[in-house]
């Protein structure tokens, strides 16, 4: 553990057309734990027929996303061709290196039908030797990941090691995220980390004398108790890892370790656009012709399109036509 006291974050809810998000990373009082440098949980939400989530095409440096699903599903296409479609208990590991541009849209059978959304995505900084590695794309069926048995507690070990176990998602740097539930009153040990936080997705918790209330994360302190005591049917998401090897600096979905990395992808971007995403640094994802502006540019019209690429799964063909579209993103929000 690192030498800063327990921290706890109260995330304000925030409508960003038709569901709530709330960002307990980055803040001004924490900027990362461990190579968390973002934390977000969407939801939940009900979405009727018809409606859904959008995330046009946006691009990433610097880091790796990984997107849990509790319910709902959605479809992720990127640069590198990608197209694959993600359920509660399985992982979506994307890794931006140098460059990378991708959406997440609701799948059509679930727009069709009205559905249940609940996830938590988080962004991880890559170190530094590895910010310039080419992007690549990995995604983890529920069965290959581990499962958790804990008196009282069951989950999933998303990345790293703990408890005896090791999850096969490759990253290059100390990390652990895992996901529990309790089944009934419980108090387990805390996985140990460099770095630590705990955010409760619905329930309460509590570790280190302190109270964690739902949607509410602690910051661990170092020398904490490494106990954490769970009511029943609570939810918790555990992340941390390593410190992170230098300071990172954010701008919109860029992260890197200087402002002349995250002002060559601004450009780069801006000309990728620019020239209709051909023969440019970053490409679309396939059957996308939308994309999300750098704050304050022009928006493209029309700002949003469906994806005219062919479905890609038996659900999806038998899904109904798309007729609206929420123009809504995490992505077009900058950070502190």
């Amino acid at each position: 553990m690192t030498s800063r006291a327990a921290t706890l974050l109260q995330p304000k809810p925030r409508d960003i057309g038709g569901f709530t998000v709330r960002r307990s990373l980055p803040t001004a009082e924490v900027r990362s734990v461990g190579p968390f440098v973002f934390f977000e949980h969407l939801g939940p939400a009900v979405f009727a027929p018809g409606r859904g989530v959008d995330v046009r095409p946006h691009p990433h440096i610097g880091l790796a996303t990984v997107t849990w699903l509790y319910d709902g599903a959605l479809d992720h296409r990127d640069s590198l061709g990608t197209i694959q479609t993600i359920r509660p208990g399985a992982v979506n590991w994307m890794t931006a290196g140098r460059g990378i541009s991708h959406s997440e849209r609701t799948t059509p059978a679930e727009r069709a039908a009205g559905h249940r959304i609940e996830a938590i995505q988080t962004w991880v900084a890559l170190p530094l030797a590895h910010e310039d590695q080419p992007p690549a794309f990995a995604h983890h069926p529920a069965k290959t990941l581990p499962v958790l048995s804990l008196p009282g507690v069951r989950g999933t070990l998303i990345a790293g090691a703990a408890y005896g176990l090791a999850s096969p998602v490759e990253f290059p740097a100390g990390i652990c995220q895992l996901t529990l539930e309790a089944d009934a009153d419980a108090e387990i040990d805390l996985p140990p980390m460099e770095e630590c936080c705990v955010y409760v997705v619905s329930g309460g918790a509590e570790t280190c004398g302190v109270r964690i209330g739902e949607a509410q994360m602690l910051v661990l302190p170092a020398g904490g108790d490494g106990r954490l005591a769970m009511a029943a049917g609570t939810r918790v998401m555990i992340a941390g890892g390593d410190k992170l090897d230098a300071p990172r600096r954010m701008d919109w979905n860029f992260v890197a370790s200087s402002r002349e990395k995250i002002n060559d992808a601004i450009a780069k971007w801006r000309a990728s656009a620019a020239a209709g995403f051909r023969d440019s640094w970053f490409a679309q994802p396939p059957g996308e012709t939308a994309w999300i502006p750098y704050p304050g540019d022009p928006q493209p019209d029309p700002p949003d399109a469906a994806p005219d690429a062919a479905p890609h799964s038996p659900a999806d063909a038998q899904s109904g036509v798309r007729d609206d579209v929420a123009v809504a993103s995490r992505a077009e929000v900058d950070y502190p």
